[in-house]
């Protein structure tokens, strides 16, 4: 019953590859978390907000490890932008729901007939999935337990004050055994809902960005020092100076994720990490415009991540920026994080050429191997290629007209659709196929082919460039692929991304194309 309730995957701390605190580091916020999380006598919720890059969620990874090691870690939830499940906001609470349901017996025996009665309960309101499915198993167990929810922000949320901590607001004081430990940007939605009149009373604050900057340039040094003496070797004695760590030091500003950057910067395999840090050295501790105060906070960041680019791509031809630009949006701007394969295979290229572009980068991304996702390995690197502002190189910004590419790029890839592609007998229901997941598996749908069924509507709906070229590509699909296309989201159990894709569809046909007749009957417009 547990296992077939929809949630969000890999959501959990011990998931994926997220750094924690070093040892020695942010010792003081570590340990006034730890003191709250004992004592049932402060408030239930504890807001860790900052600044992109400050540490936000190396903060909260190390808080769930130690909550864990006391047995204290009821359930976490790492919200991720770049990951469709991880920023659904519906699937927090059913998610958080499962783990504790798989930690306390007591837990899972109040929440399975709840499940066996309503199974659509996950498909509820955010009221009443936290009433239901936390808050009633929570009060008849008696559990005592700390939740940790990792950057809020990240979640899709179009109201002017968070849903969920409106939601968590009207519930806390109801769950006297219970802490939520929460992180985010201090984004107006999410600081309107702990402003409010609930949640306020019931929430400790801790602003990160504000500690004192000597407390933070001390912890940064330390983490560089220990990092850089590890590519210290070959006789490199004395390497980096007190000068160059003072200088690293300087443009971090407090930005942890600039030593990061760095760091990854300098750990390249096959470069000498003495030239790479004479690069940034050399590089303006700055890339702000006169005027521009307002992106001072991201100085020194732009500055590093220009280098990487300009060090990986000054000797490129200029008909390559195209393809370098091509493969970057797929790795920013994607509904869901692809395999360097997978995007060769979106846009018509070589694995081979992808794999090797992406490694020129490698410092800024999470990326193992040609088959396995690659993504930013910070949410502040997509804001930078993203934003004409930060990024004041043209061949490398990312402008949001590229979803249009990525629209005719799905459309294009589901023109291989065709019938029965999973070799299904005649007349068999997906749950009468015993070896379903070997027969998609086969099939070679997985990648590129499904990404595009399931994610060309979220492309779509933002483009507004070369409609006449995305119309007549989608009328293609439609009339020759769309019962195709239907069949593949049925193997794969994601009908519902169908209605929604359909739905989404029309309302952009309408706002592109106001004066053409749409006829809904059929798929001819």
């Amino acid at each position: 019953m547990l296992n077939g309730c929809r949630r969000a995957r890999g959501a959990e701390y011990r998931h994926g590859n997220r750094s924690d605190c070093l040892k020695g580091t942010r010792e003081s916020i570590l340990d006034e978390i730890e003191r709250w999380t004992e004592d049932f006598d402060k408030s239930p919720v504890f807001w860790l907000n900052g600044l992109a890059g400050t540490g936000k969620s190396a903060i909260a990874q190390t808080t769930a490890k130690r909550v864990f090691a006391d047995g204290r870690l009821g359930a976490s939830f790492f919200c991720s932008r770049g990951i469709e499940d991880r920023s659904n906001l519906q699937l927090i609470f059913p998610t958080l729901a499962f783990q504790l349901a798989q930690k306390y017996p007591a837990f899972r025996s109040s929440l399975i007939p709840l499940l066996q009665s309503d199974p659509d309960v996950i498909h509820e309101s955010l009221q009443e999935q936290m009433q239901r499915l936390l808050v009633e198993p929570l009060r008849s167990s008696y559990i005592s337990t700390v939740i940790v929810i990792d950057a809020l922000d990240e979640c899709r949320d179009e109201e002017p004050e968070s849903a969920i901590l409106l939601v968590l607001g009207q519930s806390a004081p109801n769950l006297p055994r219970v802490k939520f430990f929460i992180t985010s940007r201090p984004e107006r939605h999410i600081m309107t809902g702990f402003r409010g009149p609930l949640l306020e009373k019931l929430t400790d604050v801790f602003v990160l960005h504000e500690v004192e900057p000597h407390v933070i340039g001390s912890d940064i040094r330390r983490f560089l020092t220990h990092e850089l003496s590890a590519l210290a070797h070959g006789g490199r004695k004395g390497w980096p100076t007190d000068e160059q760590l003072d200088s690293l030091c300087r443009r971090a500003a407090g930005f942890f994720v600039y030593a990061v950057a760095t760091v990854n910067f300098l750990k390249h395999r096959f470069k000498d990490p003495s030239d790479r840090l004479r690069i940034i050295m050399e590089s303006p501790e700055s890339t702000v415009h006169e005027g521009k105060a307002e992106l001072k906070v991201h100085a020194s960041l732009d500055s590093l991540y220009m280098s990487v680019f300009r060090e990986a791509f000054c000797k490129n031809d200029i008909e390559d920026d195209a393809m370098v630009r091509s493969v970057l949006s797929a790795v920013v701007l994607t509904a869901n994080p692809l395999s360097p394969s997978a995007i060769a295979d979106l846009m018509g290229l070589k694995s081979s050429e992808v794999l090797r572009l992406l490694e020129y980068i490698q410092s800024l991304l999470a990326l193992s191997d040609v088959n396995n996702p690659v993504h930013p390995f910070h949410k502040s690197f997509p804001d930078f290629i993203t934003d004409p502002a930060r990024c004041g190189d043209q061949r490398f910004y990312i402008s949001l007209d590229y979803h249009t590419e990525l629209a005719l790029c799905c459309l294009e890839r589901m023109g291989h659709l065709k019938k029965n592609m999973f070799s299904i007998p005649d007349y068999a229901l997906n749950s009468e196929v015993k070896d379903l997941e070997k027969k998609i598996e086969e099939s070679g749908i997985r990648g590129a082919m499904e990404y595009s069924c399931r994610s060309w509507h979220k492309h779509l709906i933002v483009t507004t460039h070369r409609t006449e070229d995305v119309v007549s590509a989608l009328r293609s699909f439609l009339e020759e692929k769309f019962v195709f296309w239907l069949e593949v989201l049925s193997v794969l159990g994601a009908m519902g991304d169908a209605a929604r894709a359909l739905k989404m569809t029309i309302k952009w046909l309408n706002e592109v194309c106001p004066d053409r007749q749409l006829d809904y009957s059929g798929s001819r417009y």
